[in-house]
């Protein structure tokens, strides 16, 4: 199996980065990450203010896939996640959703014990996922902090061991990445951290071709999700719903209004980040749906 480690970080998503890696459609890799913070903050006593926030959300990458082209997809299965024994947790003036109301900048560190992250003495459960995972964008360089038709800073708690993700391709051989694992986030991550940890990630890295996707999305045993992000939430939400709905409807024979109809029922709209530059949000649809419809949509 091939190895990666976090020596080599992008901090921007571009087609103008060398890639560090490459691999051949259908190979395992296994990709180490700093946190979010590139492991700067060791201690609550850090001066948060004083940390180089212009190495914040560093991503591993980027990875050249062979064969990969401009209109295919990428599909990464993330075969297994890994988390460091120790997280770090932010808040501060202007940041996240209670930013308004905080006057400082504070760090809590949170130790990972017997399966458990330890927030002063409470136990909380872990659900460890990557909040940045993405390819490069057609034109220009997107910040790791922010989020994108290429994936990005979707901080998506679905990107998860299990989950497997389709990304559009938009340059040769994609210059995939990833990094910003979380330990642990509720949907929307309203501090605008999650519990930030170094880790390892195993993913299995596949191009397809004959298949196209205007943003990313992403399944795991019991749903498939399309993913989506925007200016705002509503924005978000309504463009993952209509290119769900978009997508069913191609792939059924059922019409626009039946599908509508169909999605009001047992579709649902979820927020995965109300923090970032552009907000993320995803349409879910349950796989027992598809089954009963016969429906592949991959």
């Amino acid at each position: 199996m091939e190895r990666l480690s976090c020596d080599t970080v992008i901090y921007s998503f571009s087609k103008e980065h060398q890639p560090v890696k490459r691999v051949k459609s259908g190979e395992t890799i296994e990709i180490s990450t700093y946190d979010c913070f590139e492991n700067q903050i060791q201690s609550e006593d850090t001066v948060i203010a004083g940390i180089d926030w212009d190495r914040v959300n560093p991503a591993t990458g980027p990875i050249f896939v062979e064969g990969a082209e401009v209109g295919d997809v990428l599909k990464v299965k993330i075969e297994k996640l890994e988390i460091g024994e120790q997280g770090v947790m932010v808040v501060g003036p202007d940041l996240g959703v209670m930013g308004h109301r905080i006057s400082e900048m504070k760090a809590k560190i949170i130790p990972i014990r017997n399966g458990k992250a330890i927030f002063n003495e409470l136990e909380l459960p872990l659900n460890p996922m990557i909040g940045v995972i993405g390819v490069a964008p057609s034109a220009g360089a997107v910040s790791c902090g922010t989020p994108g038709a290429h994936g990005g800073n979707m901080d998506n708690k679905m990107v998860a061991e299990g989950a497997t993700l389709y990304f559009p391709v938009f340059v040769e051989g994609a210059l995939f990445g990833l990094g910003d694992f979380h330990a642990a986030m509720g949907d929307g991550e309203i501090s605008v951290s999650g519990i930030e940890i170094p880790g390892k990630a195993t993913v299995t890295i596949e191009v397809m071709k004959n298949l196209s996707l205007q943003q990313p999305m992403l399944e795991n045993d019991e749903v498939v999700t399309q993913i989506a992000s925007a200016e705002t939430l509503d924005a978000a939400a309504k463009l993952a719903t209509e290119l769900m709905i978009d997508r069913l409807v191609s792939k059924t024979t059922l019409s626009i209004e039946d599908v509508t109809m169909l999605m009001s029922a047992v579709g649902q709209v979820e927020v995965c980040q109300i923090v970032d530059p552009l907000i993320t949000a995803r349409f879910v649809v349950p796989k027992w749906l598809l089954q009963q419809l016969d429906v592949v949509l991959f």
